[in-house]
C-alpha cells in the first residue's frame, strides 16, 4: 500500500519522527504501561546478535521496557526457533549526523560483532528540513563504517511529506533504496508501512506507536529481519 497525497502531510511531520517533540518527550522518562515483562523463550542453536540501531521509534518512547520494537522482535525470532538477542541502540532525537557520530563507539562496545544491524535513521532529518544529500552522506559514512566491519545491514526506510516539495520527496524517498543498492544492504522500503493509516496505533503524540503498534510493525517486518540475518556459521 502506497502512500497518498492525502494521508501523509500529517503523518510525517509528526511521524517523521521523534524529532524536537521526542526530544521534548525524553524529560518524562517513565514508561506508560505497567504490564509484566514475559518470560524468556528457551532457544537452542547458535546465539543469532542484532543491533537494532536508531532514535526514538527503536528506544521506544515512552513504553516499558520489553515493549520496543527491538525486545519485541527479539521475542518473536525466538517464537521461530531462531536464538536471536537483540540489542536496543536507539536514542531518542537522534538525526542521521548524531548516527553517524556514535555509531563506531556503539560497535566497539559490542562483546561480539553483530550478526545485522538495523539501521533505523532520517525521520528527524525530515522534522528539521535538512537536505537529503546531507543525510545521504550521514548514511554513506555509517554504511561504510558497517561495511568496513563485515557486518550485514537491512534499512529501515522512512518517506517524505509532499509539503517539502516534490524535489525534497523524490530525493528523500530514493535514498534508501538507492544506498541499499550501492552497499548490498537489504532494504524495508517504509517500515512503518503497516500502521501509518490507523491513528488508534499511535500514542496520543501522534508520534510514537503504541505497544500494540509495535506488535504490528514486528509482525510485518519479521520476515525481512530473518531473510536478512546471514546463515548460521
Amino acid at each position: 500500500m502506497r502512500l497518498s497525497s492525502l494521508s501523509i502531510p500529517l503523518l510525517a511531520l509528526s511521524l517523521a519522527a521523534c524529532g524536537s517533540e521526542a526530544e521534548d518527550a525524553e524529560i518524562a522518562d517513565a514508561p506508560s504501561s505497567e504490564t509484566a515483562a514475559p518470560e524468556d523463550i528457551a532457544v537452542e542453536g547458535e546465539e543469532r546478535r542484532i543491533l537494532a540501531f536508531g532514535d526514538s521509534l527503536f528506544a521506544g518512547y515512552n513504553l516499558a521496557e520489553h515493549e520496543g520494537y527491538p525486545e519485541r522482535l527479539e521475542r518473536a525470532l525466538r517464537q521461530q526457533g531462531i536464538n536471536a538477542r537483540v540489542v536496543d541502540a536507539g536514542v531518542s532525537g537522534d538525526t542521521s549526523a548524531a548516527g553517524r557520530q556514535r555509531l563506531g563507539f556503539v560497535l566497539d562496545q559490542q562483546a561480539e560483532k553483530p550478526d545485522l544491524v538495523l539501521l533505523e535513521l532520517g525521520g528527524n532529518d525530515m522534522l528539521r528540513g535538512i537536505q537529503p544529500a546531507d543525510t545521504r552522506a550521514n548514511f554513506e559514512e555509517m554504511l561504510e563504517e558497517l561495511k568496513s566491519r563485515e557486518i550485514p545491514v537491512l534499512l529501515m526506510g522512512m518517506r517524505a511529506p509532499p509539503n517539502y516539495g516534490p524535489e525534497y520527496q523524490q530525493q528523500f524517498d530514493g535514498l534508501y533504496g538507492e544506498l541499499a543498492s550501492e552497499y548490498d544492504a537489504q532494504l524495508v522500503p517504509f517500515w512503518l508501512e503497516s500502521i501509518y493509516q490507523n491513528p488508534s496505533l499511535f500514542q496520543s503524540d501522534r508520534i510514537h506507536p503504541t505497544a500494540e503498534g509495535i506488535d504490528a510493525l514486528v509482525a510485518d517486518t519479521l520476515d525481512e529481519v530473518q531473510a536478512a540475518l546471514p546463515d548460521e556459521g
